[in-house]
């Protein structure tokens, strides 16, 4: 009985060993394209990677130079612009079908949302176009952040759903028992509670969203200059990058790496901020 029980034991033991090593292998497997493109990222664009590249300008066409200035700081325009609009009505949305509506309805806005979500992005650049360029009859800033912000409105909606069902009913059945009203209840305890989780998502959409390049060529159009007014073109890094990759100039194609390379670490210093915030939470149910 002894051997047997040892025996059932070890093979056990060789199981889990197996399968912990499939797994760690097939992470490595989904991690290392990851890490190919990041590091042939810096392997391209790191040596244009210099101050000149974030305080000038671009060059004229021929001109060796120059740098992506007003595209970075077009990009954070845009994105504040996007979160204008994604973040209230994408919170707002979540916090209703946490806790309003009914069975029925909820349902249909969340297939809805869920739809929304796996729609290209280049559709939402089509219809602020339709909607906005063409009857204003100018590319701007407002319809970039339209299109960013119509992206992040679903995702976010969902995000804050699922945050504020975690949080226990315990919480909202104590504060109406003692006769705080429920829109008090919700704002100040749930969403409190959340708020981390709620946060987490929102800046999940930014990253998401900053990288996008199809529904910007429809809007913002790009700009090569600084911008002055938010009914002007923008210019943005995706945009820039766009643009210079299908050039036929080394120089741009120098640059286009470097402002890859900075886009990619915008998002990864993103997501490193949304580990920062959650690290506590993950650590209690640890």
């Amino acid at each position: 009985m002894h051997f047997a029980s040892r025996h059932r034991h070890t093979w056990r033991l060789i199981k889990s060993g197996a399968a912990s090593a499939i797994t760690f292998l097939s992470a490595v497997i989904v991690i290392a394209p990851l890490g190919f493109v990041f590091f042939y990222l810096i392997e391209k664009g790191a040596s244009s990677v210099n101050w000149s590249f974030f305080t000038e300008l671009p060059k004229p066409v021929g001109v060796i130079g120059g740098g992506m200035a007003n595209a970075i700081v077009g990009s954070g325009e845009l994105l504040a612009l996007a979160a204008l609009i994604g973040v209230p009505i994408g919170v707002f949305g979540g916090v209703y079908l946490a806790e309003y509506g009914s069975a029925r309805g909820n349902a249909m806005l969340r297939f809805i949302a869920d739809v929304l979500n796996g729609v290209p992005s280049i559709l939402w650049g089509v219809v602020v176009y339709g909607l906005v360029v063409l009857r204003f009859k100018s590319f701007s800033a407002y319809a970039g952040g339209l299109a960013l912000g119509l992206l992040m409105i679903p995702l976010i909606m969902r995000t804050t759903e699922e945050v504020l069902l975690l949080v226990p009913n315990g919480y909202r059945e104590a504060a109406l028992a003692l006769g705080i009203s429920r829109w008090k209840t919700i704002f100040h305890i749930v969403m409190r509670t959340a708020s981390k989780g709620i946060v987490t998502g929102i800046l999940l959409a930014l990253a998401r969203v900053a990288g996008e390049t199809a529904p910007l060529l429809f809007t913002a159009f790009g700009n090569r200059f600084w911008n002055h007014s938010l009914r002007e073109p923008i210019a943005a890094l995706p945009l820039q990058i766009f643009t210079y990759a299908i050039s036929p100039y080394d120089d741009w194609h120098r640059q286009a790496w470097a402002g890859a390379l900075v886009l990619v670490l915008m998002i990864f210093v993103i997501n490193l901020l949304v580990r920062f915030l959650t690290r506590d939470r993950t650590a209690r149910v640890v």
